[in-house]
């Protein structure tokens, strides 16, 4: 390994020259270092980044992003916990869903809710930040059977909601006046945006999930708290004089020109309403924001997120056609002047029962509840989604096509 990098140094430092012609291979010969060594040893330049002349930019002066799938086919996917991955009784009924289906990708946890990475990795900078466990047994035989099953391999890496890294590394979190981590109403802690470590981390475990030969990065919980702005005066973290809702963008942007030279998408999931208000200040999202940074867009319209009066609905749970069409509606109009930067509209689409909705204001989700909202999809001119089921209980006999 030692002389590989050395190699991949060597190589750095013939492109290190003031040609601009040269930008896009340093960009490359820095991105491929890095991934080579498991850590971020050179930080990308900024001038070869933003605005350097002879580069493709966009607006906002981000380097104009190339889908490196071009030529991968709608996606039409399952999420799976790592639990089940790592299952072999679990996880084969899911391989035969998608065999014998219109289905054709796995959403899999890489890093998950509480923030453990869900496979022994000996990474160092990883082992630095992170927890990893066996819950995915061997990562590199998961991959050898999706790749035989012609299955497309997403990593989900949740970001900023991270337990096991707040407490592991507190200055990361946010503090309350007596000194603990703050938590939230279910005991979950958030990590700071604002601070480049934890930004590099998500980034290296990414960077790992490309090597082990995932073909796309789906980043989640890419915010703050919800209602961190009733909370923030009363927090103690360190932050810049950028607005949320920039530094969030920036997160993704720099996880973009970073991961896209190893051949990886990258992907957002997005709360559904996101697309339907100006920006979620309180949370740092801007769904057009991080939309123009990102290869696909993955909005989460569950009709059962969706409170009474969202698109003149009573109980959107119960018009699940009717709400997908809505929701669709928005994230077209929001994205309508994109031009190039528009992203790949993949939503995640509802395959559970909301049952704390109360009565009245929920039904049994099943093979007809997904129709129609695939149905929906399809009117809206959207041919790719995400079934999402915390469970991985997917209802039998959907036709996915």
């Amino acid at each position: 390994m030692d002389i590989i990098i050395s190699a991949l140094m060597l190589l750095y430092s013939l492109l290190t020259g003031d040609s601009s012609s040269s930008a896009d291979a340093k960009q490359l010969a820095i991105a491929y270092l890095n991934a080579s060594a498991g850590e971020t040893i050179i930080q990308p330049e900024d001038a070869s980044i933003a605005g350097e002349p002879g580069r493709e930019s966009d607006p906002n002066g981000s380097i104009a992003k190339h889908d490196p799938e071009p030529d991968t086919p709608p996606i039409k996917g399952i999420y799976v916990t790592s639990h089940i991955a790592g299952i072999q009784s679990r996880m084969d009924p899911l391989i035969k869903l998608v065999d014998d289906s219109g289905l054709n990708a796995m959403v899999i946890d890489v890093k998950d809710d509480n923030g453990y990475i869900t496979y022994p990795t000996t990474t160092p900078e990883l082992l630095d930040f992170g927890t990893p466990k066996k819950f995915i047994p061997s990562i590199d035989d998961l991959m050898t059977k999706l790749k035989d099953h012609n299955v497309y391999p997403i990593a989900r890496i949740v970001v900023f909601k991270d337990t096991v890294l707040a407490v592991k590394h507190p200055e990361l979190s946010y503090l309350q006046a007596d000194g603990t981590i703050w938590k939230n109403g279910k005991g979950e802690s958030f990590v700071n945006p604002y601070r480049q470590e934890v930004w590099d981390y998500n980034i290296a475990i990414a960077k790992e999930a490309a090597r082990l030969g995932f073909k796309e990065i789906q980043f989640d919980y890419v915010r703050f708290p919800e209602g961190f702005e009733t909370r923030a005066d009363s927090l103690t973290f360190s932050k810049t004089e950028q607005s949320r809702v920039d530094v969030v963008a920036d997160f993704v942007k720099y996880a973009r020109e970073q991961l896209e030279p190893l051949g990886v998408r990258v992907s957002v999931d997005i709360f559904g309403y996101a697309a339907s208000v100006p920006a979620a200040e309180g949370i740092g999202q801007d769904f057009l924001k991080i939309s123009n940074n990102v290869h696909v867009i993955s909005p989460m319209i569950y009709p059962s997120h969706y409170s009474t009066g969202w698109f003149n609905l009573k109980a959107p749970d119960l018009k699940p056609y009717e709400t997908i069409k809505g929701a669709l509606e928005d994230t077209h109009e929001k994205l309508k002047d994109d031009g190039e930067l528009t992203p790949i509209i993949r939503p995640w689409i509802q395959d559970f029962t909301a049952s704390w909705l109360g009565k009245g204001n929920y039904q049994t989700y099943g093979k007809e509840q997904v129709e129609q909202q695939i149905k929906a999809l399809h009117d809206s001119g959207i041919d790719e989604y995400l079934l999402w089921n915390a469970s991985n209980k997917y209802s039998q006999g959907v036709n996915y096509d």
